[in-house]
């Protein structure tokens, strides 16, 4: 791949997981559920969770959980850019009430997107908790 496609590739792909980050700022499912492949795998510490169905059970959850939660992704890095696939890792940290309490975490992701049809999706995100 010639460099200015990749860098136009990288742009492209980092504006989609900043939309994706924004919508899990919203706590609205449906927004969230557009960057997600229906076939989708998400590994959290809690659990594994299998098609956008389970993803979107465990997303719930969190939002349920974790109230006026702020979600925040940083040094995002693309370890592999190709046209219709891409992985990233970054550094996650939040920040929200839990039970009436403030709370606060951070760890590190890893998100597989795919696209198809001109449309970038996560097809795989694994997020592992630094606490």
């Amino acid at each position: 791949m010639e460099p200015r496609n990749r860098e136009s590739l990288i742009k492209e792909l980092t504006n989609v997981m900043r939309g994706y980050e924004a919508a899990n700022n919203t706590h609205d499912i449906e927004r969230v559920l557009q960057y997600i492949d229906k076939d989708a795998s998400y590994w959290f510490s809690d659990g594994s969770h299998e098609g956008r169905e389970e993803v979107r059970t465990a997303i719930e959850a969190t939002f349920r959980t974790i109230q006026d939660e702020r979600y925040v992704v940083d040094e995002l890095t693309w370890v592999l850019v190709q046209e219709d696939a891409a992985v990233c890792r970054y550094r996650f940290s939040w920040q929200g009430m839990v039970d009436g309490q403030p709370q606060s975490g951070e760890g590190r992701g890893t998100n597989v997107f795919t696209r198809t049809r001109g449309i970038w999706q996560i097809i795989h995100e694994q997020l592992t908790s630094d606490s």
